[in-house]
């Protein structure tokens, strides 16, 4: 029997704050996991208030959703510090940040879910937002699924980072094309029998399109997914966690000062399914 959790709907498009659910809760309730794992399917992205985790508790909680994503070389492997802090070695690709996207667009199998608490907020830092690609893709004219239905996407790290950099030198030009691109169906069709759009900065071109016309195609998609009113917004306090379905959302930091030394701490739970 599956625990029972409080949900406060945050908008009604997606989101919902979990208001009866606690550390101990979150670390030793043995039905917990699967509650939040439904309403995680239900809602899209759950907000947990001030719950207070560290880092060894907050890779605890993520072990009990599924496996994790461990990256060599961190201090903690399954930890990523969310940070644009010059010492970072990441700080400039987490600039991308700030567009929409989804986390491992570039990957067969992207990660099934992210939790994000938050580590370090300095006043005036922004918040996270999400919006669902399931509701973009249900918004679609029964027209329009049928004109998508078999597009094909290619994704790339220079799609990212363009706008981010529209002057790029050589270096950073030549680094990106080093990366290697991916290509995903525009429409994902999930193993739960949902359908979702596959969007976002990472979304370059449109395979067997004119290179402008499948952009504007993308950017039109992105632009209505993400209307004010099917988003919802997190304006971070110490100690709050965040957990998304990032196979479903996308999601983006707003009004961020790069000079800041805001810092999230990030779990990332391991994909189970390849876009198909």
């Amino acid at each position: 029997m599956v625990a029972a959790i409080s949900m406060k709907k945050l908008s009604p498009a997606v989101g919902a704050e979990a208001v009866d659910v606690d550390r101990h809760r979150l670390l030793h309730d043995p039905e917990l996991p699967g509650a939040i794992l439904g309403a995680l399917e239900d809602h899209g992205v759950l907000v947990f208030r001030e719950v207070g985790l560290d880092d060894d508790e907050e890779v605890a909680f993520g072990r009990r959703l599924g496996d994790l994503v461990g990256r060599p070389g961190h201090p903690i492997p399954e930890i990523t510090a969310i940070t644009q802090d010059a010492a970072n070695p990441l700080a400039d690709y987490f600039r991308g940040n700030m567009q929409w996207h989804i986390d491992g667009a570039m990957d067969d199998i992207p990660c099934k879910a992210g939790i994000l608490r938050a580590h370090v907020i300095t006043s005036g830092d922004g918040g996270t937002e999400f919006a669902s690609t399931y509701a973009a893709y249900d918004d679609l004219s029964d027209e329009e699924k049928e004109q998508v239905a078999d597009l094909r996407v290619v994704h790339s790290l220079e799609a990212t980072l363009r706008p981010v950099y529209p002057d790029p030198t050589p270096a950073q030009l030549a680094d990106w094309r080093s990366r290697p691109t991916r290509e995903h169906p525009l429409v994902w069709e999930h193993r739960s029998g949902r359908k979702s759009l596959v969007l976002g900065a990472t979304a370059d071109h449109v395979v067997g399109m004119e290179e402008q016309e499948g952009r504007k195609l993308l950017a039109d998609l992105l632009a209505r997914a993400t209307r004010s009113e099917r988003v919802v917004r997190h304006d971070w306090t110490v100690g709050d966690m965040v957990i998304w379905d990032n196979t479903g959302l996308l999601h983006r930091v707003t009004d961020h000062d790069p000079t800041s030394t805001r810092e999230l701490r990030r779990v990332t739970v391991a994909g189970e399914e390849t876009i198909r």
